[in-house]
């Protein structure tokens, strides 16, 4: 037995070799290609949304969103996400200034936003953690107030709607990942929901090294693209988003009935959400409690994942250490259970009887 956090959704497999048969037709690979063009149409309707832009991994599509909107000078993240929210901050010659988070939802903490603020700030730049949403209009009315570039990293929040909306749709821009662990892949891939015609222009050119036709080259570019071969991949899962996530609740919920009144904790979900069930996280009272149910599953071919661990703001490379008491706790703390399609309820309950027999310990 071998049980990761997360394993990828797969199609039926006649179904994406109809796709291949296509593009070996075609003979059209790469390069903004039919398969490509006709996932970003799928992609709107699908979302109910106007700008999208596909792009090879959701990692460019942070940097992209950046770059696009000029943002220079100190950005405003949290310490508790993937390395890539971060990251994506520095490479593109910025500054982070991390902000705690709430311990309940796990998102960052809007009270304490504002003042964080300086004369060098540019951007707020939040991950909406395991799909939960950000406090979102809290946060839109800060940007407003202080004439901040909004963008959320929306990697682990495919199919989760605040307010009957897509949670994609607030912000400036959204990213959006689509690695093969996600929720939705396209194997490897990510994009960018914006705003308006002209910045998915711009980004439709950033994409392609600044290319605006086959020989005008009218922006700064990098190669951003992705293949027919993944936005084939992305055409035949786009139609199962609705059952995985009917699968990973029926899951969640196994957990939840057979861990309910341990002395744990768990993410508080945003009210007025349709959460999308992407990761199952369990907040420990003890490291060393983690630490051994990890071991313990470890013995039985199971993997769960410290998910995020460490916290961001102790990272070597940052020019600025801030201190974050509560994503530190968290990081120490949180584990996130395994959690995909496939997995079989027995194992959902050997994991939780591990957690249980820990617990009695």
């Amino acid at each position: 037995m071998n049980i990761t956090v997360t394993k990828p959704f797969l199609p039926p497999i006649e179904r994406y070799l109809s796709y291949l048969k296509l593009i070996w037709e075609k003979e059209w690979l790469t390069n903004n290609g039919p398969m490509v063009r006709e996932f970003e149409v799928r992609l709107k309707e699908y979302l109910n949304l106007d700008y999208i832009v596909y792009v090879s991994n959701g990692t460019i599509a942070l940097q992209l969103a950046l770059k696009v909107l000029n943002i220079k000078g100190e950005v405003i993240t949290s310490p508790f996400s993937f390395i890539a929210t971060t990251s994506a901050i520095l490479w593109e010659g910025c500054e982070p200034q991390m902000v705690d988070i709430f311990s309940d939802t796990l998102n960052i903490n809007t009270s304490l936003i504002e003042e964080a603020i300086t004369s060098k700030t540019s951007a707020i730049l939040v991950p909406h953690i395991f799909g939960n949403p950000c406090d979102v209009e809290k946060i839109e009315e800060i940007g407003k107030k202080y004439g901040l570039n909004i963008i959320y990293d929306g990697a682990q929040a495919f199919g989760t709607y605040f307010n009957d909306k897509p949670i994609f749709a607030y912000g400036d821009i959204t990213t959006i990942s689509f690695h093969a662990t996600k929720i939705f892949h396209t194997v490897e891939g990510g994009a960018l929901v914006v705003r308006s015609k002209e910045i998915e222009r711009k980004l439709r050119m950033m994409r392609n090294f600044g290319f605006a036709d086959e020989y005008a080259i009218c922006s700064l570019g990098i190669n951003a693209k992705n293949s027919e071969l993944h936005a084939a991949m992305g055409l035949c899962n786009l139609i199962h988003v609705k059952e995985i996530i009917n699968e990973r609740k029926r899951l969640s919920e196994r957990y939840d009935k057979n861990l309910e009144g341990l002395p744990i904790k768990k993410q508080k979900i945003a009210e007025r959400t349709q959460y999308n069930y992407s990761y199952y996280p369990v907040i420990f009272p003890e490291k060393g409690i983690l630490e051994w149910i990890v071991s313990q599953c470890k013995e039985r071919g199971i993997y769960p994942k410290r998910y995020f661990y460490p916290s961001l703001n102790h990272l070597s490379f940052m020019k600025k250490r801030s201190i974050c008491p509560v994503s530190e706790y968290i990081a120490e703390r949180i584990l996130c259970l395994p959690l995909y399609n496939n997995l079989a309820v027995s194992t959902v309950d050997l994991i939780s009887e591990i957690i249980v027999n820990a617990l009695k310990r």
